[in-house]
């Protein structure tokens, strides 16, 4: 099974990009999708619902922003959008589907970055991980949880081009990193780094200035963390670069 993330940074517009090639190329069984940035009523019929593919959708209350989506091969057993808090249940960042015993996530975890550039919103997004983490500890306990997403946070120097520039910055700061830690500390498992333990210059998002992609002056953002027993499935964990169409680029894996 082939399970990808991606945050296509506006699914409408990623859709004139060629989302709808990338579905069919990708071999993938499930596809998470993050900032979709639309409400499912807005997404053209071929985007909202391809052929072969069931879909679902959770969408925040402000228009063009957040909102989280899945794609899958075989229909979920069942679909939570919630995690019982208002702050986040209303910009729709959550999506759980569970297939038997598995559970897959996608996520898309807030920035701390405020409108002022000020990481005015690290508590908002800290709380988010906490909540989240505590949400994701019970799935564990019936199955598999596979969560995938844009986490915006590199967790170590090696998951970022340039980090003594952005010790200061929101998706690096201590805290954040430490949060990241608390995850794996607790079993999760970084299946794209367990898969290759340190090697550079492998990166999900490149700002969209300064020829950022094509210097390869980016940070790995995105992930797919498994719990114990679903990182034991894990056969192979990648990131695909060359898939245009966002800021960001896919990542995934292949699973037993």
């Amino acid at each position: 099974m082939r399970i990808v993330s991606w945050n296509v940074n506006g699914l409408r517009a990623c859709a004139t990009k060629g989302f709808g090639k990338f579905l069919a190329a990708s071999k993938a069984d499930v596809v998470g999708i993050q900032e979709v940035r639309a409400f499912p009523e807005q997404l053209d019929a071929t985007t909202r619902s391809p052929r072969g593919w069931f879909t679902h959708f959770s969408a925040g209350e402000r228009a063009g922003y957040s909102g989280v989506g899945l794609y899958s091969r075989v229909a979920p057993d069942r679909i939570e959008t919630s995690l019982g808090d208002r702050r986040f249940d209303a910009e729709g960042r959550l999506l759980i589907a569970q297939f038997g015993r598995t559970s897959i996530v996608t996520a898309y975890f807030p920035k701390g970055s405020g409108k002022e550039r000020d990481n005015s919103r690290v508590p908002y997004k800290l709380d988010f991980y906490k909540e989240l983490f505590e949400r994701v500890q019970k799935l564990k306990r019936r199955g598999p949880v596979f969560v995938m997403g844009d986490y915006n946070t590199a967790h170590e120097a090696i998951d970022l081009a340039r980090p003594k520039t952005n010790e200061k910055t929101s998706g690096f700061l201590p805290e954040e990193r430490a949060e990241m830690s608390r995850w794996l500390k607790a079993g999760w498992v970084d299946t794209f780094r367990a898969q290759h333990p340190g090697e550079e210059g492998h990166y999900t998002w490149w700002r969209q200035w300064g020829g950022a992609r094509e210097k390869n002056v980016g940070w790995r953002i995105d992930y797919v963390l498994a719990s114990p027993n679903a990182a034991k499935r894990v056969r192979d964990a990648f990131i695909w670069p060359q898939v245009k169409g966002s800021d960001h680029c896919p990542v995934g894996v292949d699973v037993d």
